[in-house]
């Protein structure tokens, strides 16, 4: 369910025509990096979650800080996601639109968004967070399955000789080893940016991020939970490794031809090209169906991790009065038809934009993450910082990252021409959590220390 979660549609089709194009197998280098960082979470957030009983990752910070930055960090979350997959889920509509046109069926952005939606809200209303995550679970095989079958009518037709050319054009290289001071700074796939940023980078998603934790609280266990968390970093390796080998197939079996020169209009267009021309009817309607079924994962997943935060970290928090179990349960389902309404209609607002939808998405993370992750290390590394220092923190440290994301770019030289880039997404978690902590440390400073508090039970800690 946690790999499926963060498996958009765009990551079926970008993966292969990034490995058709430049990027060789540098995701599967990129998934080191998130394995680290998936470890340090397992190992130093989830006991934290679990053993406090959490069903939010943000309830850790109202017992640390106080119900003000809790309510402040659900409320970053609920609208970053919506942004990030309301983007999502128009981008989901781009490609599905251009497969459904090839089976004769001319619908409108509106209208997929919508049907995708309803489909979605259904059983994400009903089942809650098991019928989301067995659902995940089976459409990850599906898309994975996709992959898999496609990888063997490939070999099938290119042989032995096109694994070879493949290789020898560079198609399966893992490690991106210019250490050029921009290219480190702008490039994904820079070995530091994918090992060290992306290390981090993963802490935020996957320890302060409701999306994947109320996933991994839904164990029965901490052995369980951590066993989730760092499977789920192997599995993304082995997926992105299973996606990029479906690109540098697909490079061998069109003869290394430029996207332009097959006449399509990106590399993303090249596996669904493939998927309605180059496979049997049968097996070309199972891959649509797979990325049908990770554009509902991902969708169905935002939905639930936003109600259950709207209704654990803000309902709750703030409310006069106890309010029961049933009611919660209530609640969190009315709150799903909420955010569903709301994401369908940024998505179908959305539909005018004529900018890059994936890069978008992507650079949505950069404000947030980084001050989401550093209230929680700043919980755990500055034991004089209060809720005042943790909220003013936050709100500087999101102001900043603005700035930066928006701002600040960096001249890069490719192929013997300058061009402006900002600043990989990977890096910009780490720049965050550095100004949440300087700042929250700093504030600290105006204030005498709070009283010390007894230690935890030794059985607690173990």
């Amino acid at each position: 369910s946690v790999v499926a979660t963060e498996t958009s549609v765009l990551t079926v089709i970008s993966v292969p025509g990034g490995a058709y194009t430049d990027q060789a197998f540098g995701n599967v280098e990129l998934a080191i990096g998130y394995i680290i960082g998936r470890t340090v979470v397992a190992t130093v957030l989830i006991p934290l979650y679990k053993r406090g009983g959490f069903v939010s990752a943000y309830q850790y910070l109202e017992l640390r800080f106080g119900r003000y930055l809790q309510g402040v960090a659900s409320v970053t979350f609920v609208f970053t996601r919506l942004l990030a997959e309301g983007v999502r889920l128009f981008a989901s509509a781009i490609p599905i639109k251009l497969l459904l046109s090839e089976f004769g069926l001319d619908l409108g952005y509106d209208v997929i968004i919508i049907a995708l939606t309803l489909l979605t809200v259904v059983y994400t209303y009903l089942g809650g967070i098991k019928a989301v995550i067995w659902t995940d679970a089976l459409q990850m095989g599906l898309y994975l399955s996709g992959a898999i079958i496609a990888i063997g009518v490939l070999t099938g037709h290119v042989g032995a000789s096109g694994w070879s050319d493949a290789l020898h054009n560079g198609k399966f290289r893992i490690f991106d080893t210019d250490f050029g001071l921009a290219h480190i700074l702008t490039n994904t796939f820079a070995l530091p940016t994918a090992i060290i940023g992306g290390a981090i980078f993963a802490m935020a998603s996957h320890g302060s991020d409701q999306l994947i934790v109320q996933r991994i609280l839904s164990t029965r266990s901490l052995r369980d939970s951590q066993k989730a968390m760092i499977g789920s970093g192997i599995f993304v390796a082995i997926q992105f490794a299973a996606f990029s080998l479906v690109g540098a197939l697909l490079w061998s079996y069109n003869g290394g031809k430029t996207p332009k020169e097959l006449g399509l209009a990106t590399a993303d267009n090249i596996y669904p090209n493939f998927i309605l021309h180059g496979l049997p009817v049968v097996i070309s309607g199972l891959l649509v169906a797979g990325i049908l079924g990770a554009a509902m994962g991902s969708l169905s997943s935002a939905l639930n991790s936003m109600a259950n935060s709207t209704v654990a970290d803000i309902i709750r928090s703030f409310s006069r009065r106890e309010i029961s179990d049933d009611a919660m349960l209530k609640l969190a389902r009315y709150m799903t038809l909420v955010w569903a309404v709301l994401m369908a209609l940024f998505a179908m607002g959305f539909s005018a934009t004529t900018g890059n939808v994936y890069l978008t998405a992507l650079t949505i993370a950069g404000y947030t993450y980084g001050a989401l992750l550093g209230a929680f290390l700043l919980g755990r590394l500055v034991k004089r910082a209060n809720q005042f220092d943790a909220v003013v923190a936050f709100v500087v440290t999101v102001i900043v990252m603005t700035f930066i994301v928006r701002v600040v770019k960096i001249d890069v030289t490719i192929a013997g021409k300058v061009t402006e880039k900002g600043i990989a997404a990977q890096w910009l978690v780490p720049i965050g959590v550095l100004v949440t902590l300087v700042v929250g440390g700093a504030a600290s400073l105006f204030h005498p220390a709070p009283a010390p508090t007894p230690p935890e039970p030794a059985e607690a800690v173990a």
